[in-house]
């Protein structure tokens, strides 16, 4: 859950930058511009006094989203040529804020394999993305550490299987709520989609979820659709068999 407010606080201190008129549109300028742009092009671009457009370049620069570099305008080199002039650009950074958090570029990524998967082998196409779906939860729950063979309690954080699940789920905007016997998610990262293609995200909620319990070895929880209002398609309870279906 940490990482997740991070993230949004630096999200947020992005986009807070933006918010003052000045730097927003020496932003949109230089972001405009086919080539990386001086203090005294962007300057004179947004009609701003040099002074104020350095702070406010120097200011996108610290948020990360503008990208500096040296270069002589004049295409000169060597004794003469005078300093390399300090340019401006774009910067790869991409920002989006949404609360609740909501991650489209997952399922893209899923669906979008998916119909490969699907085109290349002639799998269904449910199927297919039932399968990578599985696929990438494995990979999400990957980076959790992995619980004592004994106790099944993670040593570094000392969090079950419910704890742990919760955790990762946590990390990718599911907003866990966990009570003694289950994880009931106050928020679906899909929620458009799943809205507008029920079936087909449920199913690839439920398939992503089941890939995280194979991949954490949360032994004994099993996930399950619950459809309820104001909470993801899927819960996880306790009490499942352990090694049973789930694809663990």
């Amino acid at each position: 859950m940490r990482a997740v407010a991070d993230d949004l606080t630096e999200q947020v201190a992005g986009i807070g930058a933006l918010a003052e008129p000045a730097r927003r549109g020496l932003y949109l300028y230089v972001a405009a511009q086919p080539e990386a742009v001086s203090r005294d092009q962007a300057a004179k671009g947004v009609d701003l006094p040099l002074h104020s457009a350095k702070f406010h370049l120097d200011r996108l620069v610290e948020e990360g989203l503008l990208d500096v570099e040296f270069r002589r305008l004049s295409g000169r080199t060597g004794p003469g040529a005078g300093r390399p002039a300090k340019l401006y650009r774009r910067s790869s950074r991409q920002l989006a804020v949404s609360i609740p958090e909501r991650r489209y570029d997952l399922a893209g990524d899923v669906l979008a394999s998916a119909i490969e998967r699907a085109t290349a082998s002639a799998t269904p196409v449910g199927e297919a993305v039932r399968q990578v779906a599985l696929e990438e939860g494995r990979r999400i729950a990957a980076d959790a550490g992995q619980p004592d063979a004994a106790t099944n309690v993670d040593r570094d954080t000392g969090l079950d299987d419910l704890g742990r699940t919760a955790a990762v789920l946590g990390d990718h905007g599911y907003e866990p709520r966990v009570s003694e016997e289950e994880i009931c998610l106050a928020n679906c990262p899909f929620d458009r989609l799943a809205a507008e293609h029920t079936d087909l995200v449920c199913g690839m909620n439920l398939a992503l979820i089941d890939g995280v319990l194979a991949g954490l070895d949360a032994r004994g929880l099993a996930a399950e659709l619950a459809p309820q209002p104001g909470f993801c398609c899927v819960k996880v309870r306790g009490g499942g068999e352990e090694n049973g279906p789930n694809g663990r």
